[in-house]
This record gives C-alpha cells, sequence and structure tokens, in this order.
C-alpha cells in the first residue's frame, strides 16, 4: 500500500500517533487485565512502527529538497 501526504498532514498524523502512544502507555500501565494489556502493547507496537515509517518518509523527503 502507498499513501501520498502533503507536508501538513503528515505532521498531522505525526502529532496524532505521538498522543495516542502516551494515551496507550499509560492505559497499559492502568490495566490489570493481562489479555487486554498484551493487545494494547501489540497496537502500541504497530503504531510505532507506522510513526518509524513517517518519520523515515519525512526525512527522505526532506533530503531530495535539499
Amino acid at each position: 500500500m502507498e499513501l501520498s501526504l502533503d507536508d501538513e498532514q503528515a505532521e498531522e498524523l505525526h502529532r496524532v500517533l505521538t498522543q495516542i502512544l502516551g494515551d496507550l502507555s499509560s492505559e497499559i500501565a492502568a490495566t490489570d487485565n493481562p489479555v487486554f494489556r498484551r493487545s494494547l502493547r501489540e497496537r502500541r507496537h504497530l503504531l510505532y512502527a507506522i510513526g518509524a515509517k513517517l518519520e523515515s518518509a519525512s526525512e527522505a523527503n526532506e533530503s531530495s529538497k535539499s
């Protein structure tokens, strides 16, 4: 799958991911249910991976502009 975002859209997506990751970390720490905690950790891992790809693409985009 390929997704094209302009700079403003990419920045907003990064802000949303950062906020969600912070919320997930708090929720993981507060939950007592091991199954739910595991699913939250898996979601956090997936979102970290998406964020890393977003940052990598953003850096590549910045390099190509120079």
